[in-house]
């Protein structure tokens, strides 16, 4: 089976398609991490938390699709295997159990900052191989950040 050929070089591409996924797996570690803290989240302010927990899932998985497909585009088959995402994800491991309200907000500032880091790299490492690529993933590090400001003013 012959797969897509790519519009880039052969080390741009690998550079590319090492950068998507990269960011492939670290969001959909990122969605599975804050639907676990949301399934879990108890405390005075569990209501705030759970809606905003929601809100980082449906971006994560928004971007999760978009960063996979432009993978495909570029002719790198996208990898969001959970073995995968296990091993290479930037994400520490969700606790099990219930989740203080603000052990909660702490967690996801944590796993959005490491997310967010290895989008700033890989912006970095793809403005000159591939500007398409890397205003995706300008737009995806904005989204979180967003969501990470939110985050850190909950516990301000």
């Amino acid at each position: 089976m012959s797969g897509v050929k790519s519009p880039l070089s052969e080390a741009d591409q690998k550079v590319v398609g090492e950068a998507l996924q990269g960011a492939l797996a670290d969001l959909v570690d990122l969605s599975l991490v804050a639907k676990q803290v949301h399934w879990n989240v108890v405390g005075p302010r569990f209501r705030s938390v759970h809606l905003q927990l929601d809100e980082v899932v449906d971006t994560a998985r928004q971007y999760t699709d978009a960063v996979a497909e432009r993978s495909s585009a570029v002719g790198v088959t996208p990898d969001g295997r959970a073995g995968t995402v296990s091993r290479t994800s930037a994400i520490g491991e969700a606790p099990q159990g219930w989740i203080k309200d603000g052990d909660a907000v702490r967690i996801l500032v944590e796993a959005l900052g490491a997310v967010i880091d290895g989008m700033r790299e890989r912006i970095a490492a793809t403005a000159v191989p591939d500007p398409v690529t890397q205003d995706l993933l300008i737009g995806v590090a904005a989204d979180l950040e967003k969501h990470a400001w939110m985050f850190q003013a909950e516990s301000a």
